[in-house]
């Protein structure tokens, strides 16, 4: 049982304001809760977007951060398979109870998961968010995806052997786990746009072919076309700035799909199939949830196996403090092929 009444947490003050650190109380775990002891918490994109457009989050002030590893403090009622000092990761949600930017954070069972004995709490932390943005992308069958066959339900290992996939992007956080997902979903060729700096890494995770992302859209789809013969039928743009998703809408096939993770900048042709899907990567959504619980329940020992590997990271100085450099580092766009961890337990 955790004595700590009071706890740490970077609070985002008012809409549009400022990050600070303050108290804020610790949570006690409901049914199917566990609380966890955070001690390293992933950066995201849309921390920052939170701050500048003001969505995603009611009541502040707000405690943001997804990305959650840490050790299990407490077990709420029903909970079986979890127990007091496990090593866990799970993906929280913008509610103060269950964010990441603080010292202890509650997870529900169902989207938690035991960290496998060769990876760290920091390794573990690269991994909610991005990953189930790429699952959802690719899988999701009724509004935020593809609806192709994850490689976790019987005889999806493989299923798309010998069909080709584009990946815009894929150094990305959500992009490196599309590549890893696709690879388990047998597609092939697995063509993705990068720095050529990350090419070696990203045919590491299962790409077979990199194509500088500064090329233009034609030179893109000529390089493709020497790949493979067949069509495109599905992009996914872990990117989504107009630029990746003009290109993106000029290699796919009449019938192809193209998946974003931004709003869609490119027009649905009028009577032609071809169509973007915008995805939502969160698994408390009522339209991910049971994909995600399937995902969940085999991640740990796919970690454990190598068969999902977790992204490069940094460790951000000074605890929760040091996430506010972080933001700003990531609004920047300084932030390339690696995720930025915070540490809430070195907090001063």
């Amino acid at each position: 049982m955790s004595d700590t009444k009071q706890q740490k947490a970077l609070f985002l003050k008012s809409k549009h304001g400022q990050f600070a650190v303050g108290l804020n109380s610790t949570p006690k775990p409901g049914k199917d809760e566990v609380l966890i002891k955070v001690y390293s918490v992933a950066l995201n994109p849309v921390d920052y977007k939170v701050q500048e457009v003001g969505g995603f989050v009611e009541n502040y002030p707000a405690v943001l951060g997804e990305d959650i590893a840490g050790m299990v403090d407490e077990v709420g009622e029903g909970v079986l398979n979890f127990a007091k000092g496990d090593r866990v990761f799970t993906h929280g949600q913008f509610s103060n109870d269950q964010a990441g930017f603080q010292q202890f954070a509650l997870g529900g069972t169902d989207l938690t998961a035991k960290i496998p004995d060769n990876l760290g709490y920091d390794d573990a932390a690269t991994i909610p968010l991005a990953l189930d943005t790429a699952s959802t992308g690719l899988y999701n069958s009724n509004k935020y995806g593809l609806g192709l066959t994850p490689p976790w339900v019987k005889g999806g290992i493989g299923m798309y052997s010998g069909t080709p996939i584009v990946i815009l992007g894929g150094a990305s956080a959500v992009g490196s786990y599309v590549i890893q997902l696709a690879r388990l979903s047998g597609f092939s060729p697995i063509i993705t746009t990068a720095s050529p700096a990350h090419e070696v890494y990203l045919k590491s995770l299962g790409a077979t072919h990199v194509l500088n992302r500064h090329l233009s859209a034609d030179v893109v789809k000529a390089a493709i076309n020497g790949f493979t013969k067949n069509p495109i039928k599905y992009v996914y743009d872990a990117i989504s700035l107009p630029e990746t998703q003009r290109i993106g809408w000029s290699i796919l096939d009449a019938k192809g799909c193209l998946v974003l993770t931004l709003p869609a900048s490119v027009q649905e042709d009028e009577g032609k199939e071809r169509k973007a899907i915008r995805t939502f990567g969160s698994p408390h959504a009522k339209e991910n949830k049971e994909l995600c619980k399937g995902s969940w329940a085999i991640l740990s020992q796919w970690l454990g196996a190598g068969t999902i590997k977790p992204l490069r990271y940094e460790v951000l100085p000074d605890g929760l403090e040091g996430i506010i450099g972080g933001l700003e580092q990531m609004k920047a766009a300084k932030v390339s092929g690696k995720k930025l961890v915070a540490h809430p337990q070195d907090t001063k």
